[in-house]
């Protein structure tokens, strides 16, 4: 699998009427499973963090009304740019609130795996709704994005903003959060190369209410925080204890932990140095691991 460093495109002009954003990496550092909800969501309490790493989208206007899609990047055959797709989606979405006949020709540069467990698609979701609602001149109240956010996936209200939060409920309830010291701190990204359908890991989760989110700080995270998802997602793929395993053996480690429904699994670490010590030995020892130096995103 590719290998990838830190870029942050920050959302700006790319090119002469062209726009930018930067669809951000998700991160939970913890993740508690509280139960299902009669709605058939699970109920759940994760704080969410973002990293400077993530896929970059572009767009310009079009008069015509039609909205076009172009995918390149590491992981841009992994996916269709057709109607279904998450971005594709959103700009309709956004179309239908607006009530106004409005295109744009789209580029999704994929840097981030797909089915990963750090938002890529709700990340790309969030992006084309603040490039979109720029690029056609559209502000609306936060509150409004949420509820267009929402019905396109539980993650993307939190992606919109890609600041720390905690997310309760199925991602309905958003609360800032900021956890000191932990801005722009290096967090090592390792995927094994396999892909987990969420809906599937959700399915094995044992139902079993471990107790409430409590995230003071980073080390209640450490010690009391916890990814619920993580044994049945290791279950469908042994592979990740193997990445936890040999994140674990890393010096300078503070917190090395699977996000999301997996497989992605994250590593927190005290200095640069540290980080790139680990990312180099990991890759020498694992080819076809995707491998991503990179930090939190600051708030």
């Amino acid at each position: 699998m590719p290998h990838a460093e830190a870029e942050n495109f920050a959302g700006g002009p790319f090119e002469a009427g062209e726009l930018v954003e930067t669809a951000f990496a998700k991160i939970n550092l913890a993740l508690h499973v509280r139960g299902k909800r009669a709605d058939g969501y699970h109920a759940l309490e994760s704080l969410f963090v973002f990293t400077e790493l993530g896929d970059r989208l572009t767009g310009r206007i079009r008069a015509d009304g039609q909205v076009s899609l172009e995918i390149d990047g590491p992981f841009g055959s992994l996916l269709d740019a057709g109607p279904d797709n998450l971005v594709i989606r959103t700009a309709c979405a956004l179309q239908v609130h607006l009530e106004e006949n409005l295109g744009a020709d789209l580029k999704l540069t994929k840097i981030l795996p797909v089915a990963s467990g750090i938002g890529g698609g709700s990340a790309d979701a969030a992006a084309t709704l603040r490039l979109l609602t720029r690029l056609w001149n559209a502000p609306m109240p936060p509150d409004v994005l949420e509820r267009i956010a929402l019905s396109l996936g539980s993650d993307v209200p939190a992606c919109i903003g890609s600041i720390p939060q905690m997310v309760r409920g199925r991602g309905e309830i958003l609360q800032p959060q900021a956890i000191e010291n932990l801005s722009t701190m290096p967090i090592l990204l390792v995927n094994p190369g396999v892909a987990l359908s969420t809906a599937q890991v959700f399915g094995r989760w044992d139902q079993r209410d471990r107790g409430p989110l409590e995230a003071m700080g980073l080390e209640q995270l450490v010690s009391e925080g916890r990814n619920d998802l993580q044994q049945p997602a290791i279950a469908m793929e042994p592979v990740i204890a193997d990445v936890l395993a040999a994140l674990g053996a890393c010096a300078g480690l503070r917190l090395a932990r699977m996000s999301g429904s997996g497989a992605t699994c994250f590593a927190l670490f005290d200095t640069d140095r540290r980080m790139a010590e680990a990312a180099t030995a990991l890759r020498a020892a694992q080819s076809g691991w995707w491998i991503a130096e990179t930090r939190i995103r600051a708030a």
